[in-house]
């Protein structure tokens, strides 16, 4: 064997977000009283780890579920912006109505038209290309190590199935990556042995929020809560 070298890809914590708002890349959403406990855990779970090396996406809710660990591990966190949330033309819409907040909307269906691309935001490929791009980079600091990159929902789940040569087509439901979950990617020098994924977290998460919400036509969605 080589360099043994592990990625983990945090999703944050629960937001504050009353409204149902797919607030996608949108400053002003912060965790939640529960989101930061589950932060909290993330840091009592793993900050006994070999942990060397962190990167967050340039949002708030990322940036506060890190700080618990980087506290804990001593480090400064590398502000990353490829691992940021995905685009999407939804952003800003509540779907406290869950499907009829497109089904009464007609002028946006035409975002609808290519679930496979997916023709309402960010292409899958653009989003696991730089997902990939910033996990090997990590790998590269953590030499060795292990390394933690707090992301979002959709852009971890991309590249677990890019990773793991599955199709993209999927439901959002059907997405392995809860709250404050890892989804941990092994690599024996700069070759991919395996991904791993766990739920420190699991326990804190109510049990209605456990599968994502409302996609239409199988996935126009992010992050939410």
């Amino acid at each position: 064997m080589g360099v043994q070298t592990t990625v983990h890809l945090l999703r944050h914590g629960e937001v504050h977000n009353p409204e149902g708002v797919l607030y996608g890349r949108r400053d002003g959403f912060h965790l939640s009283d529960l989101g930061n406990q589950m932060a909290q855990r993330i840091a009592e779970s793993v900050g006994d780890r070999d942990i060397v090396h962190m990167r967050t996406s340039p949002l708030e809710r990322a940036q506060e579920t890190g700080a618990p660990l980087a506290a804990v591990r001593g480090l400064t966190p590398v502000i990353d912006p490829r691992v940021i949330e995905s685009t999407n033309d939804f952003e800003g819409l509540s779907f406290a109505d869950g499907a009829m907040t497109i089904v009464k909307r007609p002028h946006l269906w035409r975002h609808l038209y290519n679930p496979f691309k997916p023709s309402w935001g960010e292409p899958y490929d653009e989003i696991a290309g730089r997902m990939v791009a910033a996990i090997h980079d990590a790998r590269d600091a953590a030499a060795g190590h292990e390394a933690v990159i707090v992301s979002h929902q959709l852009p971890i789940w991309t590249t677990r199935l890019f990773l793991e040569k599955r199709s993209y087509i999927h439901h959002p439901k059907n997405r392995q990556c809860t709250l404050c979950s890892l989804t941990s990617v092994v690599f024996d020098d700069d070759r991919m042995v395996q991904v791993r994924y766990s739920e420190p977290a699991g326990d804190l998460i109510p049990a209605g929020d456990r599968s994502a919400p409302f996609s239409a036509g199988g996935a126009p969605q992010e992050d939410r809560p």
